[in-house]
């Protein structure tokens, strides 16, 4: 999981893609980069931390142009930050090329491969992005004869992107010379969407990861960009779409709806809000079999995803809603640390109990989803010790069971929480009371419920069903082989990482100073 932004306008991006890249902060506070083009130079500035830390008053006059890109980065594989892996990524030949990626290629490796033996292309980092970066400019090399573009010829290297990569892609790139490109993986795993902002001077385009940085940004949502389509937007602001993939189907991530993007974004034509109030709606249900309602006191959300499905729950079940916990909005999002370690340290320095609400109540906790179970098992505590007499705990979303390798950090299955688990048992492990599940069923539900047409997902995560059909055992076993060995190397440094990186920035603010 990423943000990126691509903005064609007729003046200067660089504040826009700035402020669209803070929006989007929420999906990636590893790093942050930003690309913008003015004639046929790309100028690039990128690095770690969050978007505000990255960008100062120097960088960002460094940065003219009238269209860019963006990127805040999550690293999908436990890793630590390594600037080499940061994005936008740039390339020279045939054309110059300046790409952001949000979603993870499953066959990176046999790419590569292709890339050294028959493309001739050195690819210089372990990121797959570079990998689909340097297929993008072969493919544009190949369809174009190696001499000029046109329209017609970028959208058929698209489609033969879609020929080669397999796995997550929703793309923005600048091609030096002729425009902003932006496409979506034929399965549209990954969000993607644009819109239009009318001015004196001619139309501005933004492309986004969610529609919540086209509504901050005064950009009038045109629609969601289809899985396997491609988004062409010349020098001229002239729009062009096509659809570049032979067989596309509907399966976005399901995990979006549950987590990843803001409740006020609305993707493939389904408000996030509104799919986690029926979230709450269908789990309220099944906490009526499982638990007695009148043994529960007062219904508590764990900041801040879990919010609408907390509320619709504790409405249905006619059980007072409270605000247990306050949040410390200057600690990072606990899941999408790169570190076990890390995660944990951070639980007790994001949330904190507001006493009174738990003290002599039986109290039930509600969370989007319980993944590791660090934080889950941290909450719990949190409860008891502030005088919960009882801890009962509700997530909106089923038992993760299974690596996603779509560019979710769930990477390996010793990991996760449900593995080798019933409910019971995951309940004992993190100091429930009892512990109820949505079901896989009620999920897809609750969204399908706002758009009927809206049938498939990827839920493999939940069910194992990898929706690319590539992935077996072998693929799994060597996935989690390589990610397991950098978690665990990332544990044991987050430490020393995290003094690293304090030093560099005091030495980063007395330069600026």
């Amino acid at each position: 999981m990423c943000g990126i932004l691509g903005v064609m306008a007729t003046s200067p991006v660089n504040q826009l893609l700035y402020d669209g890249l803070m929006v989007l902060q929420h999906r990636g506070q590893d790093a942050a980069g930003i690309a913008t083009a003015e004639g046929n130079t790309f100028h690039l500035h990128k690095g770690p931390g969050l978007v505000r830390d990255v960008f100062r008053t120097r960088n960002m006059r460094a940065l003219p142009g009238n269209w860019g890109i963006g990127h805040v980065r999550y690293p999908t594989a436990g890793s630590a930050y390594s600037f080499a892996e940061s994005q936008p990524f740039y390339v020279n030949s045939p054309f110059g090329i300046v790409l952001g990626h949000n979603g993870n290629l499953t066959n990176a490796e046999q790419l590569k491969g292709e890339m050294f033996r028959l493309d001739r292309r050195h690819i210089n980092t372990n990121s797959d992005s570079e990998v689909l970066l340097n297929v993008l400019a072969h493919e544009l090399q190949s369809s174009s004869h190696g001499y000029e573009l046109d329209v017609e010829s970028i959208f058929q290297a698209v489609a033969g992107v879609h020929r080669r990569c397999r796995g997550a892609y929703a793309v923005v790139a600048l091609i030096a010379g002729y425009g902003l490109l932006a496409f979506r993986d034929p399965f549209g795993i990954r969000p993607l969407v644009y819109g239009k902002n009318e001015t004196p001077e001619g139309t501005e385009y933004l492309v986004a990861s969610e529609s919540v940085a086209l509504d901050t940004l005064g950009f009038e949502i045109i629609r969601d960009i289809e899985p396997g389509e491609a988004v062409f937007i010349d020098l001229e602001q002239n729009l062009h779409t096509l659809q570049c993939a032979q067989q596309p189907t509907y399966s976005p991530c399901i995990f979006e709806y549950v987590y990843l993007a803001r409740p006020d974004s609305v993707i493939d034509g389904v408000s996030v809000y509104e799919a986690r109030l029926a979230m709450g709606e269908l789990l309220s249900e099944k906490v009526k079999k499982y638990i007695p309602i009148e043994d529960i006191d007062v219904v508590i959300p764990i900041p801040d995803s879990s919010r609408p499905a907390a509320m619709q729950l504790a409405q249905v079940l006619g059980i007072p809603f409270r605000e247990g916990f306050v949040k410390n909005r200057y600690v990072g999002r606990t899941f999408i640390m790169p570190g076990q370690a890390m995660r944990k340290k951070s639980v007790r320095q994001k949330l904190n109990t507001v006493g009174q609400e738990f003290k002599g109540k039986r109290v039930l906790l509600v969370d989007d989803s319980i993944v590791r179970g660090t934080t889950s098992r941290e909450i719990v505590e949190m409860a008891r010790a502030a005088g919960a007499v009882k801890v009962y705990f509700a997530s909106a979303a089923p038992p993760v069971r299974f690596p996603n390798v779509y560019g979710i950090d769930m990477p390996t299955r010793s990991e996760l929480i449900a593995t080798g688990r019933d409910d019971a048992g995951i309940a004992a492990e993190i100091g429930a009371d009892a512990l109820v599940y949505q079901d896989l069923d009620a999920l897809k539900k609750s969204i399908s419920s706002i758009r009927g047409d809206l049938t498939e997902f990827d839920a493999s995560c939940f069910d194992g069903c990898y929706i690319t059909g590539d992935i077996d055992d072998y693929y799994l076993d060597a996935v989690e082989g390589n990610r397991g060995a950098k978690s665990k190397a990332n544990d044991d440094d987050d430490d020393g990482r995290a003094s690293q990186q304090l030093v560099l920035q005091l030495a980063t603010e007395a330069q600026e100073r």
